[in-house]
């Protein structure tokens, strides 16, 4: 996905077909939140911010490299959803065919339910990067702090949507109890720390 156009990602997510969908746009707001935190570092730059230089250094790698993991769960989730609609294509003709179905839709449910786990705590890493630049960042590009946070936020919380489908199809009661352990209550702190961070920045430009 990374090195496809934006008019053909989007052409794909508006047709009749079931990849990409929800997840992988859901990775590329965390993509986009993560490059705009970098664009700030990059402004933050120069004599007037060297007291700085070693956090904007460390903000610009990491907020790369969490836009190249996104990117990278993006593909995942492409992935892993088609193995679930893969597995509900199997034979079940017979009891034993339909024992194996069964089998591989549950594996592939709890595998799709991995990946916007993971994005949900990416996202928080670009909230949370994104709080760490906001006091210092240039003010010419103070508003896209705020952008990245809300970008992050939109991407956790519709990871979170995509965990509670594929855990609801899940009927081994031990799993569904760990993947939500996994994941219970970060949605909700980076939903808070994204809105946070998004006044506090909003507060300055309007002061």
């Amino acid at each position: 996905m990374g090195t496809e156009t934006i008019g053909s990602y989007l052409a794909r997510l508006a047709s009749r077909q079931p990849t990409p969908g929800g997840g992988a746009a859901a990775a590329l707001h965390a993509a986009q939140g993560a490059a705009l935190v970098a664009m700030v570092a990059r402004y933050t730059t120069g004599p007037k911010y060297a007291e700085h230089e070693a956090l904007v250094e460390r903000t610009t790698k990491v907020a790369d490299e969490l836009s190249s993991e996104a990117l990278r769960l993006a593909d995942s989730d492409e992935q892993v959803f088609q193995a679930v609609i893969d597995a509900y294509r199997l034979p079940s003709d017979t009891g034993e065919l339909k024992a194996a179905k069964t089998s591989a839709i549950q594996a592939a449910l709890v595998q799709a339910a991995q990946t916007p786990a993971q994005l949900v705590k990416l996202a928080g890493a670009v909230v949370d990067l994104a709080d760490g630049l906001a006091d210092v960042a240039n003010p010419n590009v103070i508003s896209d702090v705020a952008a990245a946070a809300d970008a992050a936020r939109a991407a956790a919380t519709t990871a979170r949507v995509n965990i509670d489908i594929n855990v609801v199809a899940i009927k081994d009661q031990a799993v569904r109890s760990l993947l939500k352990e996994q994941t219970d209550g970060i949605e909700e702190k980076v939903v808070a720390a994204a809105d946070a961070l998004v006044a506090r920045v909003r507060e300055r430009i309007l002061q």
